[in-house]
């Protein structure tokens, strides 16, 4: 075994011998070069620089009722440890924090004074300051401490619920030290990034890991676009930079993950950047508005209007009045492209429209019948007290597929909360272990198409099943509160 061993090493020594006598002194610089890239020597100076422009923020606000209040992060990533149930560090400083993420459990009753913690940091010598908007909501007094130690009274701006940002202001000074944007859509998967807040209190704390990955979405509002770190961020790093090697904030650290340790993540500058600029001019951020309904295309949705590859969006629905129905846009228009950049989700198109300025004319390419058409519609300003539901829509009786169908009338409109009474028919009722339950089809199901062709009556409907022969193939196209759906089985 030994002599074995001995051998192997030895033949191990010798092909390392080869690789590196036939590779040329280039090749060996280029190699050490980029060991070099891939794990810095240290973040000292990078560190060094990069907290004088980070800020402590402590804010206390007034809880009516002491009811639950909003819990930003989805839990505590730390785990509560036996035989403490509450306070994992037990250290009364931190009860009051706790209670802004998991609220007042006992419901006492009474107003109460709850203090928080977060992070932020300087944007220019003004005193402008970026941060979450969980961190400064409804603040009642928020405190700001610089890395010198100096603190300050800040007053709010403005901020901005759907991107979770804020700006808030102290005065100005030639000693603050603003830190730099950086570009977010440079950033690439891997690459070091450094956060820098105060988790848990514990200010200026400085931690380093890689984008892990771009374009997280994570459920916290319609413009989700989430730089996904493993660099450390806990609570209290909320609003604090993500930054890159060149010591620019491409990130705002937002969120994280209870049990997904190495899993945070951080608002885009990108995305931040257009906000931040708003609030600092406006006050508020005004976003467009194009009035439909969408859905992602589904692999049925293509196959059944036989896109291929193609992406797109699909309008569920148009609202009256607004910029869509005034441009021309339909229900079942598959958006593909917007002033000529292709759209291939439902969060693209949104964010585009929503950054879309006020009164400007925009061109949209849609898919209709399967031709390419070009639409033209004068953006407006995006009244969130507008919007409505999915509305779907009408018909009568067959039970031969293990269902029933109706004619849509006001009686029905209302047994299945409609809004608007639209062409199709209405299901009204579903045989139990029958092809439609198998295939997926509920009460309240709005049948608008069959095999491509449009159902409007009862008629309709019957003409259509009547021409197809048993066991051929059945392409239902409906609609739902949730958008349109394609139902596939056979007769």
């Amino acid at each position: 075994m030994k002599r074995f061993f001995n051998r192997q090493c030895f033949f191990s020594i010798l092909l390392m011998a080869v690789v590196i006598c036939g590779c040329s002194d280039s090749q060996i610089v280029q190699a050490r070069s980029y060991d070099m890239q891939m794990v810095p020597a240290n973040f000292s100076q990078l560190a060094t620089v990069a907290r004088q422009g980070v800020v402590n923020i402590r804010t206390e606000k007034t809880i009516k009722g002491g009811g639950r209040v909003f819990r930003y992060f989805f839990g505590n990533p730390q785990g509560n440890p036996p035989g403490d149930q509450k306070n994992p560090f037990g250290d009364d400083q931190f009860d009051n924090f706790f209670d802004r993420f998991f609220g007042d459990e006992n419901g006492s009753g009474r107003d109460y004074k709850q203090k928080s913690l977060g992070s932020g940091f300087i944007i220019d010598e003004d005193g402008y300051i970026v941060t979450n908007n969980h961190v400064i909501e409804d603040a009642d007094d928020i405190k700001v401490k610089l890395a010198n130690g100096e603190e300050f009274d800040a007053k709010v701006i403005g901020r901005d619920s759907k991107t979770d940002l804020a700006l808030i202001k102290i005065p100005k000074s030639k000693d603050l030290k603003p830190l730099p944007w950086g570009d977010s859509k440079k950033m690439q998967v891997g690459e070091w990034v450094v956060a820098i807040g105060s988790p848990f209190g514990l200010e200026q704390t400085v931690t380093a890991g890689i984008v892990s990955a771009k374009g997280r979405t994570i459920g916290s509002g319609p413009y989700d676009d989430f730089i996904q770190t493993d660099a450390s961020i806990n609570q209290g790093n909320s609003g604090g930079p993500l930054i890159n090697l060149k010591g620019e904030v491409v990130g705002i650290n937002t969120a994280i993950i209870a049990g997904g340790q190495g899993i945070g993540f951080a608002i885009p500058t990108n995305l931040a950047k257009g906000i931040i600029d708003q609030l600092k001019n406006e006050g508020e951020v005004t976003r467009g508005w194009l009035g439909v309904g969408i859905q992602n295309l589904t692999q049925e949705m293509a196959d059944y209007y036989n896109l291929g590859n193609q992406k797109g969006v699909l309008v569920s629905q148009v609202y009256d009045g607004d910029p869509a129905d005034k441009g021309g846009v339909k229900p079942q228009d598959i958006i593909i492209a917007v002033n000529d950049e292709s759209i291939s989700d439902t969060r693209e198109l949104s964010r585009i429209i929503a950054d879309t300025i006020i009164g400007k004319e925009i061109s949209i390419d849609v898919l209709r019948n399967g031709h390419k058409k070009r639409l033209y519609v004068v953006i407006v300003k995006r009244d969130d007290t507008r919007l409505g539901e999915l509305s779907p829509g009408s018909s009568k009786k067959d039970s031969a597929l293990g269902m029933n169908v109706e004619d849509l009338n006001d009686h029905l409109a209302n047994r299945f909360q409609l809004n608007t009474i639209e062409k199709g028919v209405i299901v009204v009722n579903v045989k139990n272990a029958g092809k439609a339950e198998e295939a997926g089809i509920q009460p309240g199901d709005i049948i608008v198409e069959i095999n491509r062709t449009p159902v409007e009556t009862v008629n309709d409907y019957n003409s259509i099943l009547q021409s197809v022969k048993e066991g051929d193939p059945l392409k239902i196209f409906i609609k739902r509160r949730s958008g349109f759906h394609v139902i596939k089985m056979t007769k």
